[in-house]
């Protein structure tokens, strides 16, 4: 048996099912390795401890009963955007500071009755508005991978950059994340993990703290395509309290993985050749390309010949979005309340000390589309791009089964190399936005290293509620790339 933390889901699963190991003995070992490990890291901003403690005996107690769940005693953390029952959730923003949720999300009720063990939050960028976790109130989080030669705190990307580090460096099996112009996969790529944005719809937003609820997507975040299928399949259902939730059956992800990708034709959209991309990011690209002709598959060039609009109309549409939804933090329900002469002025105070720089940035370009005078000429405008993208994707789709692109055109940055200037940090997103414009699944798998040693992904779309094909093209991929290296451990407090 290998270390307990360096174990898959499917690894864990099975071990746990032999009775080789236990639950108990599974998370007091990544509790162990997130008390070594977070004050370098900073990837978890709350442990629940004891309750994960609890979780696992009882876990324990249905597996010796032979009633385990699919994810039975697996220990996972959770995006601090996921409202937890008794366990403190902020968005990680001080407008939510010290609020505590008396009710559960539906994705991480789920998880639960699953058999899923709670080890505690994650850090995010601040309400999920960023691509590196510099926006979080909690302090930005690090990526477990540096580049060679250097100790240069690099990013891991974000929103959920918590989530994609403590998978990377062992600190969880997997963790549940949300995906809204990227924050999955960005930050997957930048720390060679698994990041799966599902379908629009697929999984209930019920119980998460809204960014732009027209593109928000809850995912999983994990070492391998497989326990990313297992995870899927656990968090995604019907929710009759989410009206965009989706009343189709869940499929089983797991059951066609292994079939390969040949027969596939895989899509490689010409307009993802971007101005500013790396030069190993295009030759991994080919590499990939390679691979799944190799495998079998069929290469077709394929066109979406709105592409270039899709950034600017995103940062249109989600700021707007953002604007209405963050409206309810005043200081009167819950959360942060700085006291004023009267409620006007209390209502001021609390959002200008609640609010970061980088929320306060998009609720003025929010309220600023959607202001009279202006809503016909950004917002509605950004809307009917948004149509166009999905008819090219429609389109697309007509004549492929999946679509292979980079993920993100550059690997991991350093901390500060680009948080002062907003504009170069949207386009970490140039290459993922389109997918939660359009409603579509994606995933990003780890394929390769940069010159620096950092991980780079490979993105694969699919058509809407086609993950099963996803999952297989994804697995088939991940095969073709083989084993990718874990991060030094150069984090930990012990020996």
């Amino acid at each position: 048996m290998s270390d307990l933390t360096d174990l898959t889901i499917a690894e864990a699963s099975k071990a746990l099912s032999s009775k080789e190991i236990s639950s108990l003995e599974l998370t007091q070992a990544h509790l162990e390795a997130i008390g070594s490990a977070n004050t370098a890291l900073n990837a978890f901003v709350l442990t629940a401890d004891e309750q994960a403690i609890e979780m696992a005996k009882a876990s324990d107690a249905r597996l010796t009963k032979g009633e385990g769940g699919v994810l039975e005693g697996i220990p996972i953390g959770v995006k601090d955007l996921f409202c937890t029952r008794g366990v403190r959730t902020t968005a990680c923003s001080n407008i939510l500071d010290g609020f505590t949720p008396t009710y559960e999300s539906r994705v991480t009720a789920n998880l639960w009755d699953a058999g899923a063990v709670m080890l505690g939050k994650l850090s995010c960028d601040e309400f999920a508005m960023g691509s590196s976790t510099e926006t979080s109130c909690f302090g930005p989080c690090i990526n477990p991978w540096r580049r060679s030669g250097t100790a240069d705190k690099l990013v891991p990307g974000g929103s959920s950059g918590g989530s994609s580090t403590a998978v990377a460096a062992r600190l969880c099996l997997a963790a549940t994340a949300t995906d809204t112009g990227g924050s999955i996969r960005q930050p997957a790529a930048l720390t060679g993990t698994v990041g799966l944005k599902p379908t629009y719809g697929r999984c209930s937003r019920w119980g998460i703290v809204a960014f732009a609820s027209s593109l928000d997507q809850a995912g999983p975040i994990t070492r391998s395509v497989t326990d990313a299928a297992i995870m899927l399949s656990a968090m995604a259902g019907y929710d009759r309290r989410d009206t965009t939730s989706v009343d189709l059956p869940v499929p089983d992800y797991c059951a066609g993985l292994d079939e390969g990708i040949k027969g596939l034709k895989v899509g490689i959209p010409a307009e993802y050749r971007v101005e500013g991309m790396g030069a190993e990011v295009d030759a991994l690209w080919q590499q990939g390309i390679e691979w799944a002709k190799q495998a079998g598959a069929e290469i077709r060039e394929v066109s979406l010949p709105h592409t270039k609009y899709a950034l600017p109309a995103y940062y249109i549409v989600a700021p707007a979005e953002a604007s209405s939804n963050l409206a309810r933090y005043d200081g009167v329900r819950y959360g942060l309340r700085v006291p004023g002469s009267d409620v006007i002025e209390m209502y001021q105070n609390t959002r200008a000390a609640g609010f970061g720089s980088e929320v306060k940035r998009r609720v003025l370009i929010g309220t600023y589309v959607l202001s009279a005078g202006y809503y016909d000429a950004y917002y509605l405008k950004a809307q009917k791009v948004r149509a166009l993208i999905k008819r090219d994707f429609d389109r697309a789709f007509e004549d492929v089964d999946v679509l292979l692109t980079p993920t993100t055109p550059s690997p991991a940055f350093a901390l500060g190399e680009k948080s002062g200037d907003p504009v170069e940090m949207y386009l970490n997103d140039i290459l993922t936005v389109t997918v939660n414009m359009a409603g579509l699944p994606a995933v990003s798998i780890p394929a390769g290293l940069s010159g620096e040693g950092t991980p780079l992904g490979l993105q694969l779309i699919a058509n809407a509620f086609d993950e099963t094909t996803l999952l297989r093209a994804a697995r088939a991929l991940e095969e073709a790339a083989g084993p990718q290296p874990a991060p030094e451990n150069w984090w930990s407090t012990t020996p």
